[in-house]
């Protein structure tokens, strides 16, 4: 296993600085937080302590809350707020006891929500939804899913539970104290869930793809404190009833426009698939094309000019329908110039590899006409292991198997940068689209390093020849995916994804702390120049 930086100076009159996590981003992945490694460079007697923060829970719980406020607008929920409040102001004498009851009820759902969210984890395993995020058949699988819950909202049919699991939560509804109020609860989570299904479902399978062990139950806390929330409010403040607007037919449009939402939120998890198994089938073209045209049709729809079974008749257009059919369209608008490799900044984690874009006007503009490396060799010409697998980032030209990749750095005495990555990883296409195109990473990653990319996701077999029982895991590697993540794993003590080591090739030790997503390019800049200094 290589040895750390702190592992190999004098611990002599070592000043040790403890440096917290940013908890301020919630789309860093799981790392280890750097604040500057340069200061290795320029102090060498100054050791720092990066703490690891995990940031995932705290995504996952705001999205499951983000998706309670919205099932609060559906049909099957928002009528229900004044019949439910009522019930329980009026049903005591007492207002304040009402009010108790009001809490129970919001504690009830919240319950029986998370309790949902903990049997997904418990009948997965950990293990299983770690691999979910990976895994392409299930990939597939939340792909039709998402369809599936898309075309409901559309109102091609409705999902719904057996009626005699309905009906009888009614019946118990009558029942006296705590248990009658829980019945109440489970009522309204079985009769809403033609609606709140989809939401709840698209809910779980971003949680349950997050890799994260309590994912499931973090996510339904996150939608049911929503729910819940809304119930006790307004038993709180009875009077704030009247100040809701009436049912109609906007409920229904909502649906539809969250319809809109799933399908295209499904055409990532395809995406997935078509990278992990190299189908080269939904290149960055073709998903922005069916972007750009989900995103029009919403529009179309909120001007009334799209209609599907269950629409009221649209006599005129509301002014928050029309402010946010202006969004949506310049959202389309603002697409348009990735058909020809415009970077897309602020989506481009959701989008595949600008690499694979057939026609990209952007990239050749990075290297200003340089080819690259002041170091071409005869062995740098040669097509490297797997080349022809993987796409290639920003015209790079890196190495996709470890051996050959330490080889070549031995050869031409560079360091070397390791990216643990992967085809499912939002995280590393950020990476890849926001940081690395910098001109001044871009040229260190060029002309100082040997760039090896390590995917933990493919599912290419490996030649019998290199297939082996892991000593780290014990299981069989036999898939250059497995290969990578092993490599990963025994040498790093990580699985997480992007990971950064920055090695010496010569006795492959790590020359500074490995870290993960770093989106600002400066910092990113001083972890590279880092290495590089003390490599030198």
């Amino acid at each position: 296993m290589p040895h750390r930086v702190a592992d190999t100076i004098n611990t002599a009159d070592i000043k040790f600085t403890s440096i917290t996590a940013d908890t301020t981003d919630p789309t860093h992945s799981p790392t280890i937080i750097k604040k500057t490694q340069s200061l290795l460079a320029a102090k060498p007697e100054i050791a720092v302590i990066y703490i690891k923060e995990p940031l995932g829970l705290w995504t996952i719980f705001i999205t499951g809350f983000i998706g309670g406020l919205a099932a609060l607008l559906l049909p099957c929920i928002f009528p229900m707020l004044p019949l439910t409040v009522s019930f329980f102001t009026k049903r005591h004498t007492n207002p304040r006891k009402g009010i108790w009851d009001a809490g129970i009820y919001g504690l009830c759902i919240i319950l029986i929500y998370v309790g949902l969210g903990m049997l997904i984890t418990i009948f997965f395993g950990a293990d299983a939804l770690n691999a979910l995020s990976t895994n392409g058949i299930f990939n597939f699988v939340f792909f039709l899913m998402l369809v599936f819950f898309a075309a409901s909202f559309f109102g091609a049919f409705e999902i719904t539970l057996p009626y005699k699991w309905a009906n009888k939560a009614e019946e118990n509804t009558e029942r006296k104290g705590i248990a009658g109020i829980f019945f109440m609860a489970a009522a309204l989570a079985l009769v809403s869930f033609s609606c709140t299904g989809p939401i709840i479902g698209t809910l779980l399978v971003q949680a349950a793809t997050s890799g994260a062990r309590s994912g499931p139950a973090v996510g339904m806390l996150g939608f049911s404190l929503a729910l819940a929330f809304a119930f006790v409010l307004f038993a709180l403040f009875p009077a704030w009833l009247n100040n809701l607007p009436k049912s109609g037919g906007w409920l229904n449009s909502i649906k539809v426009f969250l319809g809109f939402l799933e399908l295209a939120l499904s055409l990532k998890f395809l995406s997935n698939v078509d990278l992990t198994y190299h189908w080269h089938l939904f290149d960055r073209e073709i998903f922005l094309v069916l972007w750009i045209v989900i995103a029009a049709l919403t529009g179309l729809y909120l001007l009334g000019k799209l209609k599907f079974s269950h629409d009221s008749e649209i006599s005129y257009i509301s002014v928050p329908r029309l402010f946010l059919a202006i969004i949506v369209f310049s959202f389309s608008v603002y697409m348009m110039p990735g058909l020809w490799g415009a970077p897309l900044k602020s989506i481009a984690a959701f989008l595949p590899p600008q690499a694979s874009q057939d026609f990209d006007l952007y990239t050749p503009t990075l290297s200003g006409g340089n080819t690259g490396s002041d170091n071409k060799t005869i062995y740098d010409n040669t097509p490297h292991k797997y080349s022809t697998l993987f796409d290639k980032p920003l015209n790079l030209n890196p190495f996709f198997d470890y051996k050959e990749g330490i080889a070549y750095a031995q050869k031409v005495h560079k360091p070397v940068i390791i990216d643990f990555t992967g085809h499912a990883c939002v995280n590393c296409r950020k990476m890849e689209a926001t940081v690395w195109p910098d001109r001044k990473v871009l040229q260190l990653l060029k002309d100082r390093y040997v760039l090896i990319q390590l995917y933990v996701d493919d599912k290419t077999e490996l030649p019998e020849s290199e297939q082996y029982v892991s000593t780290f895991s014990h299981r069989k590697i036999t898939t250059i995916g497995a290969l990578n993540s092993d490599i990963q794993a025994d040498r790093f003590n990580t699985n997480s994804q992007p990971y950064y080591v920055l090695l010496n090739p010569m006795n492959e030790s790590t020359l500074v702390i490995p870290e993960g997503a770093d989106y600002n390019p400066l910092s990113y800049y001083n972890y590279l120049q880092s290495g590089i200094s003390l490599f030198k």
